[in-house]
């Protein structure tokens, strides 16, 4: 059973990062209560929300009578403390926290309510000890961008390719630094533009914005985009279709996130594995398997990758290839990709 919150009051090896052992269920129920938390943002971003509530809903029918879920929407941000607390206080036994809005809350709440296991997805949280109830997931996001890059060069006829950032925090910061090295092992020579939406967390949900830093791009003569905006995302891939120009999408298949006359330049989007990463955490609370510490996820591990689909297949049919061969050149060590610092 799923429930959806608006809140307006005011197979994995995953081994987590720090602060007890709780068994699932509570005396209320003998199901495993799961709250899933999500940024300001929302649902209907096309990415990053959309992809974590799938995982959930997917979990929600796969295991059944075994487990209770329940997605919350956050108005603002200084709402989130007060709900992770609220569903801490409700007995809830996995509460799963998405990005970076709750870097700083999550810890103190999770200290406070030893009995629930708390889950930070796509941030990590320093100085953390293994062995205790906050885990944190954390992606690979360089390497997923630096497939983006890649088949962004083998595509662009300017020699000039776009990025579109949400916010100006490190974990964005990855997507652009990966993309660019990608760009440039396959022509060194090649034009990067990058712009930001905004400097905070804002910048993931201004789509008018994104929109019109495309179209900035492709004035200065971008053919290829790849945007990492959240729902600001979806302002660059509407411009760039519209315009005829490629565009790669973030998190999921964000071929479907443009009217169907568009989807055809659409080249492809970066898979995150945020869905994946949701029913695996939720699985192994239900196995009484989650531990605690850092886990981190990239291609590897398959959650890494790009997506094709029958609209984008003979787009991307003349670079699979060479996609195919960089994916296992990082995987194997040949590539090393650069991180952001």
């Amino acid at each position: 059973m799923m429930i959806l919150i608006l809140f307006t009051a005011a197979a994995m090896l995953l081994t987590g990062c720090g602060q007890g052992e709780a068994k699932p269920g509570n005396s209320q129920s003998e199901k495993l209560q799961v709250g899933l938390v999500l940024d300001p943002v929302g649902l209907g971003d096309g990415g990053f929300n959309d992809a974590a509530n799938n995982g959930l809903a997917k979990a929600g029918k796969d295991f059944g009578s075994a487990v209770e879920t329940t997605a919350v929407v956050l108005k603002d941000l200084p709402s989130g403390e007060k709900e992770l607390r609220r569903l801490a206080e409700n007995k809830t036994d996995l509460v799963i926290a998405m990005g970076y809005y709750f870097t700083e809350m999550l810890p103190k709440v999770a200290g406070e309510y030893p009995e629930t296991k708390f889950v930070l997805i796509d941030n990590n949280l320093p100085n953390l000890k293994s062995g205790g109830n906050l885990t944190c997931v954390t992606f690979k996001d360089h390497e997923g961008a630096f497939l983006a890059g890649a088949a962004a060069a083998l595509k662009s006829r300017t020699g000039k390719i776009g990025f579109v950032g949400g916010a100006e925090i490190p974990a964005v910061k990855n997507f652009e630094t990966g993309y660019a090295a990608g760009a440039r092992y396959i022509n060194p020579k090649i034009e990067v533009f990058s712009n930001y939406v905004a400097s905070g967390t804002e910048g993931f949900n201004d789509p008018e914005k994104g929109r019109v830093l495309a179209m900035d791009q492709i004035k200065s003569g971008a053919d290829v985009i790849f945007q990492a905006a959240g729902a600001s995302g979806l302002g660059v891939l509407e411009a760039a279709t519209a315009q005829k120009i490629l565009v790669i999408g973030a998190d999921t298949d964000q071929s479907y996130a443009v009217p169907e006359p568009q989807r055809g330049y659409v080249l492809t989007s970066i898979l995150k594995g945020v869905d994946t990463a949701v029913y695996d955490v939720i699985k192994l609370r239900l196995d009484n398997k989650l531990a605690g510490g850092y886990v981190v996820l990239g291609i590897k591990d398959s959650v890494e990758t790009y997506a094709e689909n029958d609209i984008n297949r003979d787009l991307l049919a003349g670079i699979k290839p060479r996609l195919d061969e960089i994916k296992e050149k990082i995987v194997g060590g040949e590539i090393k990709v650069p991180v952001y610092e």
